[in-house]
């Protein structure tokens, strides 16, 4: 009984150890990867400011040719709007909260499976010479059963290679 008693205690000390530690981890995160296309800010914009077009290249919803996705409100632009459910990338709806064409189309992810989850996305386009910088960013909050997530799973490494992946084949689109 008492190395029962050891192992308990053992056990609950760990616990309260990993806990502790998940509470000192930052309350909010950021990703982002970005690259440069041979083409002018102007090829790309459209790209990625109609939800329909910007699905024939984004990785979270080519991962799952199951994918279930209604668009909703205007064709593009502000408004625009892609539900989503999936067997891999979860279940959400992505609005496109914000443009200044050609520079900047911002989004509002909100998950609600795997987990609840309301995030800024980002695409920045700055012209440079004869190619564009575009940067793909999301940054949101991190509640706390996150902070225990994110001590075992590499949230930049993990979604980080999705953006890339997807900035990539934008390049070939843009590009063509």
């Amino acid at each position: 009984m008492k190395i029962f008693r050891i192992v308990v205690s053992v056990v609950a000390a760990v616990i309260a150890a990993v806990l502790a530690y998940a509470a000192t981890q930052p309350d909010r995160f950021e990703v982002q990867r970005s690259t440069s296309i041979r083409a002018s800010a102007n090829q790309i914009f459209p790209l990625i400011n109609d939800l329909r077009t910007f699905n024939t290249w984004n990785p979270f919803d080519k991962k799952d040719s199951n994918v279930k996705g209604t668009y909703s409100g205007p064709e593009s632009g502000k408004g625009a709007a892609y539900a989503f459910e999936s067997s891999q990338a979860g279940t959400g709806r992505l609005e496109i909260a914000d443009t200044a064409p050609p520079s900047r189309v911002t989004m509002k992810l909100s998950m609600t499976k795997p987990l609840a989850a309301d995030n800024r996305v980002q695409f920045i386009l700055q012209p440079q010479g004869d190619t564009t910088y575009v940067t793909w960013a999301m940054d949101g909050d991190v509640p706390f059963v996150g902070k225990l997530i994110h001590l075992f799973v590499d949230m930049d490494r993990m979604v980080g290679q999705e953006f890339a992946n997807g900035l990539a084949e934008l390049k070939v689109k843009a590009e063509r």
